[in-house]
């Protein structure tokens, strides 16, 4: 009887564990990626996974990119060339404000295939100063008007930002230490990641930001009605199936959206076919006619399939573009 009554209690916490593990491997599998959960909080957030699409081979054969001198230099002195070696991509968009000048500022968070002796000595070069941050080295770098801070997270994790508060690179060095939570990351992301689509197959990339009323009547041919969050997804499945959902504030604003994404969509496939007359391109047809608008109660939904085929045309067919400034930190 003893034995019975010890075996119980043990039994019952034996059980209560799995329960724990298995409630935080499902909250995993329902959280944003580890890199998208070192970002900090902003007004909109974009990750796409280059690992996957690599494997997907959406976009078939890709000519080999030209290097102008300085992204040479760069490759040479690092090991590192983003088309080859990047895997994972998240960044943090924050809007323009009266404390950045109006100027849109960016954090980043990258997973790579990365020298980490070569990448360091790389960055003491470019950097006027370097903080130390819980044993992390965040080196700062003038760039243009601005600071860049860069910090190497681990083995195969950089982080940057130009954002004026340094806070902000210290925050993503703080939550890095914590990556095993599933509740971590932008409180944005944790309310709109759950609508990415994740089966059968994750998204290869996705988009969650904020439209703001003075954005919304930026555009005369296209305008949201008011404020909104738009989270957009592309997936493969055979074909390239793309998602956005705008969650609007009521279901008038839903409506009203899904009226004039429908009105512009016809002006637009009205113009192609002028241009195009009747050598429209099969692959192409197909994806416009894909294209599909609806209000759902408070949120409007855009759908659309793109086939491989004509994703490897429009590459294939693409002017060669050197791979330059833009690769620099």
């Amino acid at each position: 009887m003893r034995a019975r009554r010890k075996f119980v209690p043990a039994l019952f916490g034996f059980l209560l564990f799995v329960a724990a593990i298995a409630a935080i491997v499902e909250l995993r599998k329902h959280a944003p990626p580890e890199p998208a959960r070192l970002l900090p909080g902003a007004d909109a957030f974009l990750y796409v996974n280059l690992k996957w699409m690599r494997r997907a081979d959406i976009s078939g054969h890709i000519p080999p990119v030209p290097h102008d001198p300085e992204y040479e230099q760069f490759i040479q002195a690092t090991g590192f060339q983003f088309e080859r070696d990047l895997d994972q991509a998240a960044f943090a968009i924050h809007y323009g404000s009266a404390g950045s000048g109006g100027e849109t500022r960016f954090s980043e968070v990258f997973v790579a295939h990365l020298d980490g002796d070569k990448l360091r000595t790389y960055l003491q070069k470019l950097a006027t100063s370097i903080a130390s941050y819980h044993s992390i080295q965040i080196y700062n770098i003038p760039l243009e008007n601005r600071t860049l801070r860069v910090a190497i997270l681990g083995v195969d994790t950089v982080a940057a930002s130009n954002h004026d508060d340094p806070g902000v690179i210290c925050g993503i060095v703080d939550r890095s230490r914590k990556l095993a939570s599933p509740f971590g990351g932008p409180s944005m992301l944790r309310q709109f990641y759950r609508h990415v689509p994740q089966l059968p197959l994750p998204s290869l990339g996705w988009a969650v930001f904020k439209v703001s009323p003075d954005a919304a009547r930026a555009t005369p041919s296209f305008a949201f009605p008011g404020p909104a969050t738009v989270v957009a997804s592309v997936r493969y499945l055979g074909a390239v199936h793309f998602r956005a959902e705008a969650f609007t504030e009521n279901e008038q604003s839903a409506e009203q959206l899904a009226t004039e994404a429908n009105r512009f969509l016809a002006i637009f496939q009205s113009a192609e076919q002028a241009v195009a007359g009747h050598t429209l391109d099969e692959d192409f047809k197909r994806a416009m006619d894909s294209i599909k608008v609806e209000p759902k109660e408070k949120r409007t939904v855009l759908t659309a399939t793109v086939p491989a085929e004509l994703i490897r045309k429009l590459i294939a067919d693409a002017p060669q573009i050197s791979v330059g400034n833009t690769a620099r930190p």
